[in-house]
């Protein structure tokens, strides 16, 4: 964990490195990096088998809390894991498809590896393991996790991951909601989860992305489905931003693709987390991406505020993949 005298310490190095950027966009989008309060315990393994629809498989708690292994619910939906995606290697390289999930569908806490390019993904772990990629937050686990494990994978390892996860078909497992009011949330594990109350809160500057079937995500099931409420107007507004129609960035398309699904060098943006996405453009505006892939991207979002962050990621977050 870092200290609060360490993280204010950062803040005021970001501020200061990066005195021409807009105000919103040195301050951080705290709900888009949720971290578990104090006050967050996660609820103990009773023995019980978890199970989940359209499967046949069962795993205790403990089970799908395990770094090294990969939960396989649904072993007919993908080609064989390597090994490195569902065992990992001890004691420091932790199973790929722990947390990206057996079919690289991730969650609003990490990424979707699922279709993203072979030579793309070996860069970002070249970045992760240089030092060149990290994170506006250091003490949010999956972070530290990706960060820690990149010093120790090796080529070939990151190599046969690379392979597996491109080779998948991105699945379509979100729904993007415009709305003022959203469900009650609060913080389940590194990300959010519905009170499931009846009760609503104002929406605001931000995006509320959840499972809507907590234990399935929470289970690591590939087959898990989220929403994500966006703020009314965004998605108009994204689609403005993405398409090049304001003096605030160029169209996405011109490296991304016409349909937004990459190529073998850039990857697909459509369908993707918003609340993974946001920041994204959040760290390569302030610069802790700053691999040979984010040069480029870093020029093409300094002008961006927070809000065009939101609308551009909640456009992209709804379109197909």
């Amino acid at each position: 964990m870092v200290s609060a005298g360490r993280s204010g310490w950062m803040s005021v190095l970001v501020a200061a490195l990066l005195p021409a950027l807009p105000a919103l966009a040195t301050e951080l989008p705290a709900w888009a990096y949720p971290v578990n309060p104090p006050e967050y315990k996660p609820a103990p393994d009773d023995g019980s088998i978890r199970r989940v629809p359209g499967s046949r498989a069962g795993y205790t708690l403990s089970q799908v809390r395990d770094l090294f292994s990969a939960p396989d619910w649904h072993p007919e939906d993908h080609p064989k894991m390597p090994d490195i995606v569902a065992t990992g290697r001890k004691p420091d390289v932790f199973a790929c498809g722990f947390c990206h999930r057996a079919e690289g569908t991730g969650g609003p806490e990490n990424a979707s590896l699922a279709g993203l390019p072979v030579d793309y993904i070996i860069h970002q772990m070249a970045d992760y393991k240089s030092g060149a990629r990290t994170t506006a937050k250091p003490e949010r686990a999956p972070q530290k996790l990706m960060m820690a494990l990149a010093k120790s994978i090796t080529r070939e390892e990151v190599k046969a991951a690379a392979a597996y996860f491109a080779a998948l078909k991105p699945k379509a497992n979100l729904r993007v909601v415009e709305a003022d009011t959203v469900p009650q949330s609060y913080v389940a594990n590194w990300f959010y989860a519905d009170r499931k109350n009846g009760q609503t809160e104002p929406l605001g500057r931000r995006i509320l992305e959840m499972p809507e079937e907590l234990e399935h995500f929470e289970s690591r099931d590939s087959r898990a489905t989220f929403v994500a409420y966006v703020p009314v107007g965004s998605l108009k507004r994204g689609e403005e931003l993405v398409e090049g129609r304001t003096d605030k960035a160029p169209a996405c398309s011109g490296c991304h693709g016409a349909d937004l699904k990459g190529d073998n060098v850039f990857p697909p943006l459509a369908g993707r987390s918003p609340t993974y996405i946001v920041r994204q453009l959040y760290e390569l505006q302030v610069g802790v991406r700053a691999g040979r892939s984010a040069t480029k991207m870093r020029a093409s979002v300094k002008d961006l505020d927070q809000d065009d962050m939101i609308a551009i990621a909640a456009y992209l977050a709804s379109r197909p993949n």
